[in-house]
């Protein structure tokens, strides 16, 4: 009865040594920390127990046709800019997060303060998008895709949109505006 009791004290502290604390600043293929792709908007305070959730009310939502809600630490700054998969359902899950704060890194250790250059030593980069203003460097891997500023672009290619651009066009050390994790 001494060996019964004496292994599952073992086996019971192995279990809870062995448990690892979340990272609530690693992105991982459907989470971003506590964060899960099927997180539902009322559970967000949960979530973000120290942090501030701006909403939009229901009226500017309607108003503006989309309902993003914003995450602030406890210092004011932007962490995460939530998209729902609809605007006034509290039941409805997030489908994309925009990433703004460089405490948040994907496995790999891509954060926003990371470079072109840092992507592509990382991931596999699925396809390149130009735009008016950005350049849109898509990871399918990690279903995110990530904005370069075309300022960070040679000349040539900073005003025409219509440039097909590859990625041997870019700069390495092109900095990263932002990116964004797609849960559709």
């Amino acid at each position: 009865m001494k060996k019964i009791i004496l292994s599952l004290i073992i086996v019971t502290a192995l279990f809870t040594s062995c448990t690892k604390e979340q990272d609530p600043f690693l992105i991982g293929n459907q989470n971003i920390g506590m964060l899960t792709d099927s997180t539902k908007v009322a559970d967000l305070e949960m979530i973000f127990p120290n942090d501030s959730i701006v909403k939009l009310s229901n009226t500017e939502a309607y108003m503006k046709d989309y309902s993003d809600i914003q995450i602030y630490d406890e210092a004011g700054n932007t962490l995460l800019v939530l998209s729902p998969v609809t605007t006034t359902d509290p039941k409805a899950t997030i489908s994309t997060v925009k990433v703004i704060d460089p405490r948040y890194k994907t496995e790999k250790g891509i954060t926003t303060k990371s470079t072109f250059g840092d992507i592509q030593k990382q991931y596999k980069i699925s396809s390149i998008q130009n735009t008016i203003k950005n350049v849109v460097v898509f990871v399918n891997e990690i279903n995110a895709f990530f904005t370069i500023d075309k300022k960070e672009l040679p000349a040539s290619l900073q005003f025409d949109s219509n440039a097909k651009i590859e990625a041997i066009q870019i700069p390495e050390t092109a900095k990263i505006k932002y990116f964004m994790i797609g849960w559709d």
